[in-house]
Formats: C-alpha cells, sequence, structure tokens
C-alpha cells in the first residue's frame, strides 16, 4: 500500500494522536520475535531499546542472513517510535521507521489494543511502501497470554511483493519470571504470500533479553523450510 504527503500525515495524524492520553497502561504480555513490536502497548514514557533480529532459512534457495538493528523510544506513556536498518548480509536493502499507539483497555484491563504503522524505503527499486495493524492483546490467568496483529501492507524483503493483509499471532506461556515459551504464526497474503510458524523461547537476564526459535517458513508455490530465528535486546 502506498500513500503520500497529505494522505499520509492524515491517517497517521488520525491513528496515533486521537487517542485519549489517559488509557490505562494494560496487561503485562510478551512481544512476539519476528514480528516485533515498537516496546509493549504499556510502554512508559522514556523508555528505550535497541535490538537486532537475525533470520536464515536452512535449506533451499534463500541462505542468505536477512537481520536488522534497530532503536525504540517510549516518547509518551502508550506512544513509541522506531527506526529500524533491514539488510541482507551486509547489504542495507530497506529504511524502516515505525509508530506505534495504545488505544485502551478492557475486559478489566485483562486486553489492550493499539495500532502501528510502518514505512518503508526500497534502497534497491525505490518506493515507500506503509503498513497498517491493529494490535490486540489478551492476558488469560498468570501464565498465559496471546497477542495478535492484523493489518494491510507489506513487511518482508522477499522481491516482486505487492500489498497483502498480515496476520500475525502469538500464544505465549510464561514459565517462570524470567522465562516465556511462546509459539508465533504468521501469515501475509499478495504477491509474495507466504506462511511462517515459528516455537520460540525468551528468556530475560535483568535488562539484557535473548529469543530464539527455529520453525518453517512456506513461500508462494515453495514446500515448508526450516527457518532459524533470534534477537538480542538491550533496555537503556
Amino acid at each position: 500500500m502506498y500513500m503520500t504527503g497529505r494522505l499520509a500525515f492524515s491517517v497517521l495524524g488520525l491513528l496515533f494522536f486521537s487517542a485519549s492520553a489517559a488509557a490505562q497502561s494494560g496487561p503485562d504480555i510478551p512481544e512476539p520475535m519476528v514480528f516485533d513490536m515498537i516496546r509493549p502497548l504499556t510502554a512508559k514514557a522514556g523508555e528505550i531499546e535497541v535490538n537486532a533480529l537475525a533470520q536464515r532459512d536452512l535449506t533451499g534457495p534463500r541462505g542468505e542472513l536477512e537481520w536488522a538493528p534497530e532503536v525504540e523510544l517510549a516518547v509518551t506513556d502508550g506512544f513509541a517510535v522506531e527506526l529500524e536498518l533491514p539488510l541482507i548480509n551486509s547489504r542495507v536493502v530497506q529504511y524502516k521507521m515505525g509508530l506505534q499507539k495504545r488505544l485502551g483497555t478492557f475486559r478489566g484491563g485483562r486486553s489492550v489494543h493499539g495500532v502501528q504503522y510502518l514505512g518503508l524505503h526500497d534502497r534497491e527499486e525505490g518506493g515507500w511502501t506503509s503498513t497498517l495493524l491493529w494490535l490486540l492483546g489478551n492476558r488469560f490467568g498468570e501464565r498465559w497470554s496471546t497477542m495478535t496483529m492484523l493489518g494491510v501492507g507489506d513487511v518482508t524483503l522477499r522481491e516482486g511483493n505487492e500489498t497483502g493483509t498480515i496476520i500475525n499471532h502469538s500464544t505465549f506461556y510464561d514459565l517462570n519470571p524470567d522465562t516465556v515459551l511462546g509459539l508465533e504464526l504468521n501469515r501475509q497474503n499478495g504477491q509474495g504470500a507466504y506462511w511462517l510458524l515459528m516455537p520460540q523461547v525468551h528468556r530475560s537476564f535483568g535488562k539484557l533479553g535473548v529469543q530464539g526459535g527455529i520453525g518453517a517458513e512456506k513461500a508462494r508455490a515453495e514446500r515448508f523450510r526450516p527457518r532459524l530465528g533470534l534477537r538480542l535486546i538491550r533496555e537503556l
């Protein structure tokens, strides 16, 4: 989905600055490993995080290392921004920025929802791609939680992609205060349609965090292939 000039600013203004600043912070829900959020929806003003995700197919024709360092900042309570630099091996392929706004809570504070905007500039082919998503987090007791992200746009590095629908759903189980088990399902339609199923483990060491998993990905007209993912996180 391509948006330019006045239309883009109008949409962003409507999505990110019309919500009440008095909204409750909401439940504590882990962030998906592959489809990273821009800080949790419960983020507090001044929080800063740097992280990097690396992924690679273990078989098949795409053996390149896909990785992306990024920095995330909560500007105000519930509103965060990010800058990201996607690379393939040592080649910078995109410039990416993101905005995310908490809209509020419900179910007695056990559910929280918000919106996210991602903008990507393709360095090799030019052009700007916009992605809009609705985020819904639910907490079910002390251990179980889910995060669902629904939207339209393009967030992949694959050639020939066009705008399509995006569905990302993660189910989490808090094994203990520092360890989370998760299962992330990612689906994107369009010309570059693909499926990704990624079991994962999150482990925190104070302000340091590690997320890792081995899953399976299926691109259009291809069979499922094993895929490795690893994210390193540092909160400042």
